[in-house]
């Protein structure tokens, strides 16, 4: 157990039960919960289910961020009843167009020593402020939101000793794409990253939140920073300076792994596709010549990012065979820049605005053309994220990516023909709240449900029996847009049944029965679906519709290596088994379309020993052994069937 760490310290604050000893569970109490409107919609109709009439936590915000285009009325349909349900149950709600949820959080609400749940899974970038702000599916933000305490398994400390600082055209977009060069997005689940070390100080709020924030594609449970001067001057700046606290580790602080990142040696790095981790030297890219740019996303869309772009544009012209789009992080940020004048720079060097959303970074439009290259300040550049079959979407930090939209091509900013702008420390932040509504101010408390909001399907005890077909076999790094794609089909998600439809998608192959139709038959004949897939199943994003629809397609179990945490956890509550092989040559022994069996599964579960038998096509039969990484609560809700039926 890591002593006298941050992380150690917020989280004795918050202790409610457990063992304090690595990997067992432990529960925490959360202050702060946040949703957005891609997941927000489930949570807050499983919060009704659960019946709580207000929220029971220091402050729940709903933010509108991803589904902004209303092409038909689902979107809209799913923004009313979000702010009505706000009102209704004692929520803030922050309306469309206010910006994207972290970043609106960070500058608005976020507090050093508090615990924040959120139901996306860049809440971490809250770790930029010195608070423990996790990623989770909706149903557990739901139950945060009505008083329970969160469960997690207590973690390791991965402490990161920064040094010096960063050089100029260097960015914290290239310090975390280092991590990811040397953790990789697979193995660290269980762990926390915090930072700490003399180069700490030498980062702004802004700088660590998008170290936090790309944290994530690490699959670490958060990451933290301490909470310093720094984050009191950002504060401070913000209006909310009473909010300050000082957090930081003891002198003899003890982690688990240590590794040290030496600022002064960072250079401008890019994740290829299409992994955050396949990160390689901006330098041994150069020339590949670029077809679009996109600037903005949650990781890097603050103001001081953007003051950065919008100087390096002024006077200048986009490459003409470049499209350069920026995206504002919230009506903050757009409006300073409106202001003073670096807005009008943008669009006189003929970058296109876009508006203050998550947009292009869950494939919500500007997706690029075919065989071309696209260069990204987002998070993840999984294969086809861009609404792209094929994409080339490259993840770089905001000074390479407008170097690179001035050159053509793929270009080290270091060799840019000018100095790097300097940006002075912002004394006082622009304070416009009136599109965040509180319910105190709300006009009228009364739930308003459109006729494409359905209700949260709920699951049948697990039964004694698991009866199994194969019905998809997959391989490494699957993540949860392949899992459930987002872009065109994510205004689907209040309408379990049709968004169901589209369960594996992109594994469809021409002529053939789609994964939903798949299991739909499998389920009609009276059969349990079961995904078997290899390494590091379910990373990326928090949405719990990767194991919502499988369960209300039939899928009683994910047979896998590893299972990424946040995935793990929503199967759990959705009464799916995340099973273990115990013998991972095993994954090898099945095909898809083959039969499992496992008899006496509810007296199997409990002792993490499972015993199943796989009947292959040709009728020969082999016994593989199963284990799992649950708690004994985990195991008692998947034994009701899921989270809604205990």
């Amino acid at each position: 157990m890591a002593k006298g760490t941050v992380v150690q310290k917020i989280i004795d604050k918050h202790f409610v039960s457990g063992e304090k000893v690595t990997g067992q569970p432990v529960a925490i109490k959360i202050d702060q919960t946040l949703t957005q409107d891609a997941t927000g919609t489930m949570a807050y109709l499983e919060l009704e289910a659960m019946g709580a009439e207000k929220v029971a936590t220091e402050l729940s915000v709903s933010y509108v961020d991803h589904n902004m285009m209303q092409n038909g009325p689902e979107n809209r349909n799913d923004h009313m009843y979000l702010q009505s349900v706000a009102a209704n149950k004692g929520v803030v709600f922050s309306a469309p167009g206010n910006g994207i949820c972290h970043q609106v959080h960070l500058e608005r609400f976020g507090a050093p020593g508090k615990t924040l749940l959120g139901s996306d899974s860049h809440t971490p970038t809250g770790g930029g402020i010195g608070m423990i702000a996790i990623g989770a599916g909706g149903l557990d933000v739901a139950l945060a939101m009505a008083g329970k305490p969160f469960r997690l398994n207590y973690p390791k400390i991965v402490g990161v000793k920064l040094t010096n600082k960063l050089n100029p055209w260097c960015a914290a977009k290239d310090v975390i794409l280092h991590l990811l060069s040397i953790l990789t997005t697979k193995g660290n689940v269980g762990s926390i990253v915090e930072y700490f070390g003399d180069g700490v100080a030498s980062l702004s709020v802004p700088q660590r939140a998008t170290i936090t924030n790309m944290g994530a594609e690490l699959g670490v449970t958060t990451s933290v920073f301490p909470s310093d001067e720094a984050t009191k001057q950002f504060l401070v700046a913000q209006g909310r300076g009473d909010v300050y606290t000082e957090l930081k580790a003891d002198v003899d602080a003890e982690y688990d792994r240590v590794i040290e990142i030496d600022l002064a040696q960072v250079v401008p790095m890019a994740a290829c596709p299409s992994s955050p981790d396949n990160v390689k030297k901006v330098a041994e890219l150069a020339d590949i010549k670029v077809s679009q740019v996109i600037i903005g996303s949650c990781t890097n869309s603050s103001y001081t990012d953007l003051a950065m772009v919008a100087t390096a544009l002024k006077g200048r012209r986009v490459h003409p065979s470049v499209t350069l789009s920026i995206a504002p992080g919230s009506r903050q940020v757009l409006e300073m820049l409106s202001r003073n004048g670096m807005l009008a720079d943008m669009i006189g060097a003929g970058a296109r605005i876009l508006e203050t959303g998550c947009g292009p970074c869950i494939g919500q439009g500007q997706s690029p053309a075919d065989d071309t290259v696209t260069l990204r300040t987002f998070n993840r550049n999984f294969a086809g994220r861009t609404g792209t079959k094929g994409d080339q979407a490259y993840l770089v930090s905001p000074e390479t990516a407008v170097i690179s939209a001035l050159t053509g091509y793929f270009t080290d900013p270091r060799k840019a023909d000018f100095a790097y702008p300097v940006i002075e420390k912002v004394e006082q932040f622009l304070i416009n709240d009136n599109m965040i509504i509180r319910p105190e101010v709300a006009e009228s408390t009364e739930i308003i449900r459109k006729r494409t909001i359905g209700a949260p399907p709920v699951n049948q005890a697990l039964p004694d029996k698991i009866d199994g077909v194969v019905a998809i076999k997959v391989g490494d790094k699957i993540t949860t847009d392949h899992i459930m794609p987002a872009g065109i089909h994510l205004k689907l998600r209040s309408n379990i049944p049709a968004y169901s439809k589209v369960v594996f998608e992109c594994f469809t192959e021409a002529g053939k029965p789609s994964f939903a139709e798949r299991s739909s038959a499998i389920r009609d004949n009276g059969k349990h679906s079961i995904i078997v897939g290899r390494d590091s199943y379910g990373q990326g994003s928090s949405r719990e519709h990767a194991a919502i629809c499988p369960m209300y397609l039939g899928v009683k179990a994910v047979i896998a290596m590893a299972i990424e945490r946040i995935h793990s956890a929503n199967l759990v509550n959705f009464g799916i088994m995340p099973l273990i092989f115990v013998n991972s040559a095993d994954y090898d022994k099945i095909d898809e379309s083959d039969s499992i069996t496992i008899d006496n599964a509810r007296e199997q579960l409990p002792s993490g020993k499972i015993i199943a038998t796989v009947a292959k096509n040709d009728g020969s039969k082999v016994e593989i052994e199963l284990t799992h990484k649950l708690s004994a609560e985990d195991v008692r809700i998947i034994l009701a069937g899921g989270m809604l039926n205990c």
